[in-house]
């Protein structure tokens, strides 16, 4: 990208949100990756780079992390900025003040608020109240941050995005949500598959094919993982039960005991299939640990790339 267009696009992103991958253009998404494998190429070779010294983030975490809070604090003092962890005990949030408030009060101290959250509505009325950048951490509808490190890693890994199939395989939850987004935007094909009453939300599946019908790629839907994984360059699982559904996980074990990713399922993949997993994961329950731990795995590239990709987001918005 030449040095015109890269300072057109830093503009244009400048001071904007980062709430659904569907709010970005392919071209914007593309080029935040792009940064964030600049950002990591700068980081490896210990050059020092600050374009937010002197910047605060704000980050609420209405539910818990590791990858989350570790890779965001970090990336912040990379950046030469400041991260202040604040969880919904040290906030007025907890107790009722309204998210508008809240909102407008964060805008007079802070460069940008990064928030784990439940409600993908509590974010969106967040970045409405709010007159800096609102970053999402995770939602109960989406979880883009993690998508953006998970194309980053498989770009580096294959060279190309356009064009690849990537296969999910388990709930239709906030991760394949952004995943079938993601893929759709960048021209990728995605099968999923999911157990009948955990398919993917509608209203996701149908604005990610309109979305992909215009880059060439392709959003399918289905309950069979044999189906799904046929011939995929990527494939991709997330925990049965994730976060707040913990009470169901007996329910699940039963609902999904035919989608666990292991070296039967695998076979019907591209023999060069990259695995990925946002983790944490369950050896044993959604994979096998012959998949997770074998030689196409790439979960911890996948996981280190959380800091780079919203590195890059910090770097483009803030």
């Amino acid at each position: 990208m030449a040095e015109a267009t890269m300072e057109e696009m830093i503009a244009s992103l400048k001071g904007r949100d980062f709430l659904a991958l569907d709010d970005y253009t392919p071209e914007e998404l593309l080029y935040l990756i792009d940064l964030a494998i600049d950002l990591k190429k700068k980081q490896k070779a210990g050059e020092v780079y600050q374009p937010l010294k002197g910047k605060t983030l704000g980050m609420i975490f209405e539910k818990s992390s590791t990858r989350t809070r570790v890779s965001f604090e970090v990336g912040m003092y990379q950046l030469g900025g400041h991260a202040l962890f604040l969880s919904k005990n040290d906030l007025q949030l907890g107790r009722g003040e309204p998210v508008w408030d809240t909102a407008q009060v964060m805008s007079r101290y802070l460069d940008g608020i990064m928030i784990r959250t439940f409600e993908h509505r509590r974010i969106i009325e967040l970045a409405r109240g709010a007159t800096i950048p609102v970053i999402n951490g995770l939602t109960d509808l989406e979880h883009p941050c993690q998508v953006m490190a998970d194309y980053q890693t498989v770009l580096e890994h294959k060279g190309r995005l356009k064009g690849l199939k990537i296969a999910y395989i388990g709930d239709g939850n906030n991760m394949v949500h952004s995943l079938m987004m993601g893929a759709a935007k960048l021209g990728m094909h995605i099968s999923v598959a999911s157990p009948e009453g955990y398919m993917p939300n509608a209203e996701v599946h149908r604005a990610s094919k309109e979305n992909a019908a215009r880059t060439g790629g392709s959003v399918y839907v289905c309950q069979d993982p044999k189906e799904a994984i046929a011939d995929a360059d990527v494939v991709y699982t997330d925990v049965w039960a994730s976060m707040g559904f913990e009470e169901e996980q007996q329910e699940r074990e039963k609902a999904f005991r035919n989608f666990q990713v292991n070296e039967d399922l695998v076979k019907y993949a591209k023999k060069d299939y990259l695995f990925l997993h946002c983790l944490p994961a369950h050896r044993g329950e959604e994979v096998s640990e012959g998949v997770i731990d074998g030689p196409n795995s790439i979960i911890f590239d996948q996981a280190e790339n959380r800091l780079h990709a919203q590195k890059a987001i910090m770097a483009a918005l803030m």
